[in-house]
């Protein structure tokens, strides 16, 4: 049994208030189920296109769980009657597996997936784990309405999942070459709970479960760092702790090595800016989508004790309820006890967070406060998960709210993952807030790396200095960069010295976000939501351009509005630079010579 009441039990279900859920599955009565389309799938390999499949199939799944839950609150037989037809519905789905994922074009060229040979994704382990919890929560509801209902979940799980999962142990997420990813925890944690509800011997199931997640859990850090950033958290490490949570209640069982996954419960807080924003490395986003399985977190927190992550969690208990993160974690949500009662208390937001394995600084001025100066700063090198060409690239946050910022991510395409990645403007270093030197910007690759970093936090000083130099191709480069929140003075100094660049153009780029005006010598910036504004200032005789980016996509836009602004520094005849950022409490005067800049 999968750890959360069945529908039967009526003292668990009955009296949960998802009034805001059954207000949507009510619109949804009526109306067509969102289909995922053939000619849809195949513009992955047309001209890029993932969305437009993944956003039907996502929407397919998402009505589901709000049927799910109505009928667990109700066992209403019309939303019984919702449930099957969404279940029968991803039986009939040709394919669980995401068309990006599917390597049936690698292997044949078709455009389609191939049935009889199924790939086992992300997509398929969602699909999956979401008809295992169906199963569960209303089995007895399903035997009693649709007969039959719950034998073609069990013949699509075994020819989808289970057999593909036990035959074929060439899948890359397996971590078998060494280069292990939030794929595995997620695609194990899916396999599990449908092992566990599903298969008649689950047993040698488990056993591949345990094996892979191990492979996993050694590759985590001792400090808990997930090298592909907070947002995939959520999919990596959260995945492993529900996962051994239904190992533990349902075998007794623990894979081997959890250490480094106990400190990585912490990692959400430790990258919190302050409100919705966060640190945002590798493809996150600075302000991610409020739906987080919070109580997951809470969970895994009480657990293991860790009452600074239980807290950030708790934080977020006020908010609604969402099927968005998936069925099994809206169960859970749901009715856990222990979370419904939870006290909603504030974020720890601690004054400095330094994690060796990645190399990111975060300092801000006082712990417990998102008021005032924040910066974050990162080492590292360009080959590591969900990679951007960054190294050496800072942020800078006034009030918690980035204003020196990393862009993030645009939507994903078929481009993301391949070859062209890094024509993708979002991934390159120049987008970044970093140097691009004699025309040259960072190359992607595990030896364009940091080097020589030295770490030092004071109660006055946190600052960062590392060797940037090897991320670029250019023989002979010598470029330090020093990244320093002085508290005693409420400043933000960065400053550049460099050796042995070639002849040609060289700038400082600083990627913001907000209304930016010309000062001498500077600019004053207005950040978003209200944060007070920042001056940020250079030497004087540099020459500062302005390239405004236009932002189109939604993925982008929704975190930072219409646009972001790129101030191009020319240090070319120079052999050190410095900017600093203060608070400007006060509006200063503007510049006369706009056109300069």
């Amino acid at each position: 049994m999968l750890p959360a009441p069945t529908a039967d039990d009526r003292a668990a279900w009955s009296h949960i208030d998802a009034a805001d859920l059954l207000a949507r599955a009510e619109a949804d009565l009526g109306t067509p189920w969102p289909q995922p389309l053939a000619s849809q799938a195949a513009r992955v390999h047309r001209d890029g296109d993932r969305s437009t499949w993944e956003d039907a199939a996502f929407a397919r799944q998402h009505r589901l769980s709000r049927a799910v839950i109505a009928a667990a609150v109700t066992l209403e037989e019309h939303w019984i009657d919702e449930v099957v037809d969404g279940v029968q519905l991803l039986c009939e789905q040709s394919s669980w597996c995401w068309p990006a994922h599917d390597d049936v074009y690698e292997k044949s060229r078709g455009v389609l997936a191939d049935v009889t040979d199924p790939f086992l994704d992300l997509g398929a382990g969602e699909v999956v784990g979401q008809l295992a919890w169906i199963d569960h929560v209303l089995g007895a509801q399903l035997d009693a309405r649709a007969p039959g209902i719950r034998s073609r979940i069990r013949h699509e799980a075994e020819v989808r999942v289970f057999r593909p999962f036990i035959e074929r142990r060439d899948w890359h997420w397996l971590g078998l070459d060494g280069d292990v990813h939030n794929w595995n925890p997620w695609i194990h944690s899916n396999v599990l709970t449908a092992a566990v509800q599903l298969h008649d011997d689950p047993e040698p199931l488990i056993d591949l479960v345990i094996e892979g997640l191990d492979r996993y859990l050694v590759s985590l850090p001792a400090d808990g760092a997930i090298d592909e950033g907070y947002s995939y958290w959520w999919n990596g490490a959260c995945r492993a702790l529900e996962a051994i949570d239904v190992l533990e209640h349902v075998t007794g069982r623990m894979p081997a090595s959890i250490e480094a996954l106990r400190a990585s419960v912490s990692f959400p807080h430790r990258c919190h800016l302050g409100g919705e924003w966060y640190a945002n490395l590798a493809d996150g986003q600075a302000r991610p989508r409020v739906h987080q399985p919070w109580h997951a977190l809470h969970r895994a927190a009480r657990s293991l004790g860790d009452a600074d992550a239980a807290a950030h969690a708790a934080a977020h208990r006020g908010l609604p309820a969402s099927e968005i993160a998936g069925l099994g974690r809206l169960v859970r949500e749901l009715t856990d006890p222990e979370w419904r009662e939870v006290a909603v208390v504030g974020s720890p937001l601690p004054r400095d967070v330094w994690l060796p394995s990645t190399e990111m600084l975060l300092a801000r001025e006082r712990e417990g406060s998102p008021d005032g100066l924040a910066l974050v700063v990162k080492g590292g090198h360009n080959a590591e998960h969900h990679n951007h060409n960054d190294i050496g690239s800072f942020i800078v946050a006034s009030d918690g709210v980035p204003v020196i910022v990393d862009a993030g991510r645009p939507t994903y395409t078929k481009a993301t993952f391949g070859p062209e990645r890094y024509s993708i403007w979002t991934m390159q270093s120049a987008w970044h807030n970093t140097p691009t030197i004699a025309g040259v910007d960072q190359s992607p690759g595990r030896e364009f790396a940091a080097s020589e970093v030295e770490v030092s936090l004071s109660e006055d000083v946190s600052s960062l200095a590392l060797e940037i130099g090897g991320a670029y191709e250019i023989d002979g480069l010598s470029w330090w960069r020093t990244a320093a929140l002085d508290r005693a003075s409420r400043i933000v100094r960065v400053s550049d010295v460099w050796r042995g660049s070639p002849t040609g153009a060289t700038r400082l780029n600083l990627v913001v976000a907000g209304e930016v005006t010309p000062l001498d010598s500077g600019v004053r910036i207005v950040p978003l939501d209200g944060a007070m504004p920042v001056v940020i200032r250079w030497p004087a005789g540099i020459r500062c351009t302005e390239t405004v980016r236009e932002l189109d996509d939604p993925v982008l836009s929704d975190v930072w509005g219409e646009r972001l602004t790129r101030l191009e520094l020319d240090v070319s005849a120079r052999e050190d630079a410095w900017i600093t950022v203060e608070r400007d409490i006060v509006a200063p005067a503007t510049s006369d010579s706009e056109d300069e800049r």
